[in-house]
């Protein structure tokens, strides 16, 4: 395994940068991620909700991807539709034409955290951004489910979605903004 890493791989894990965003706990500062799937302990750079937002969409604009770390349990995630919006809409409701989303902030986030209504059990790919017709965006994730339960393994993913239910996101950190990056500490 080291050297498929190391010379077919060719990936440093020193290169990536890892995020997350609570607001129970200081700004750019690393913290301990309490989840099951942390299992190794990992420390993340807890940065603002809105500077996150931004640090995904500045990697992607820059040509750098992002593992997404979600909560997919939710009714607004359809692997039939290869949707994911915000829970209080039922995605089967998008097909009648897009509907409004509730603004999503960083304390409905961390509620949502404390009380167990997100929780972490999935992570995927980020690997761009769409718009619909009315301009409304959408991250275009790459889910490891394939073709068996739907939609052809890629999802479309709103904003108010991936501010709300995201755990974390890992990416290279030269995909992070550099006011961004000169605030970790």
């Amino acid at each position: 395994p080291r050297t498929f890493a190391d010379e077919v791989v060719g990936i440093n894990p020193d290169d990536y940068i890892y995020i997350t965003s609570w607001a129970c706990k200081p700004y750019y500062e690393k913290i301990q991620l309490l989840v099951p799937d942390n299992w190794a302990w990992e420390k993340f750079y807890n940065i603002p909700l809105d500077d996150m937002m931004r640090t995904i969409d500045h990697a992607l604009d820059n040509g750098y991807t992002i593992l997404w770390a979600a909560d997919v349990s939710e009714k607004g995630f359809s692997s039939k539709l290869g949707v994911g919006v915000v829970p209080q809409i039922e995605a089967e409701d998008m097909l009648d034409g897009p509907k409004p989303e509730k603004e999503i902030t960083e304390q409905m986030r961390q509620q949502a955290f404390d009380d167990y209504s997100t929780v972490d059990d999935h992570a995927m790919h980020i690997t761009g951004i769409a718009r619909d017709v009315n301009g409304k965006k959408y991250y275009i994730v790459k889910n490891s489910w394939g073709t068996e339960k739907g939609f052809s393994g890629m999802y479309y993913v709103s904003e108010a979605y991936v501010r709300y239910k995201t755990i974390c996101i890992v990416l290279h950190k030269d995909g992070v903004p550099s006011d961004v990056k000169g605030k970790l500490r």
